[in-house]
């Protein structure tokens, strides 16, 4: 190679490198930048209800039910809601969009639904590892919470009370405004765990043991 032509590669080989050097620091730069925005940004995976139900979004204009989940895994069980998520949006709900003494698939269209990897007790009642829909029967002062075989169904519309697999008394608890359904599964000990469901200002918690 011929002394010019050693200069001219020498020459060109800098500056490509110099360029790359430069390209490196300023994608650094905007992923920093990028990265320092997202953190003042509620995750995209809290989704639309939690954003309503944090004051995120100050008004719910949402005319759908949107779909959530809600799992978690006590000892050797994982428990795993999925459900839609109504909004209050004004409305009387206990007792006007929600009646008193009626079958209700607690949350909206599809039969909200609980899959169980491993049989857990309720009340004393085993539940074998499956999945079951999830309705209640809302009153003033007690609720009735039931876990049914027919988890494929739209609204409570194909409920029969001989696929019941739990029916239990549960006590209303005063709580503050949610204005998204919300589901919430928690561990209580190593081996226990309760399931709670948020709704205006009503709360029922389900208390439940690993076997």
């Amino acid at each position: 190679m011929s002394t010019l032509k050693k200069i001219l590669f020498i020459s060109a080989t800098v500056i490509l490198f110099s360029a790359c050097n430069s390209s490196t620091d300023e994608t650094k730069d905007i992923d920093s930048a990028a990265s320092h925005d997202m953190h003042k940004m509620p995750m995209a995976s809290s989704g639309y209800a939690d954003s309503v139900n944090n004051g995120l979004i100050t008004q719910d204009t949402m005319k759908s039910s949107p779909e959530r989940t809600a799992m978690a895994s006590v000892g050797k069980t994982h428990l795993h809601i999925t459900y839609h998520a109504p909004g209050v949006k004004g409305r009387i709900i206990w007792g006007g969009l929600v009646p008193y003494n009626a079958v209700w698939v607690t949350g909206a269209h599809t039969a909200t639904s609980i899959q169980i990897n491993n049989a857990i007790e309720i009340n004393d009642k085993k539940i074998e590892a499956g999945t079951y829909a999830v309705f209640t029967i809302p009153g003033e002062k007690e609720w009735t919470f039931i876990l049914n075989k027919n988890y494929q169904q739209h609204l409570a519309d194909d409920y029969k009370e001989t696929e019941d697999v739990l029916r239990m008394a549960v006590k209303p608890i005063e709580n503050k405004m949610i204005q998204r359904l919300t589901y919430t599964i928690k561990n209580t000990s190593e081996n226990s765990g309760s399931i709670s469901m948020e709704w205006e200002k009503i709360k029922i918690e389900v208390p439940f043991k690993v076997l």
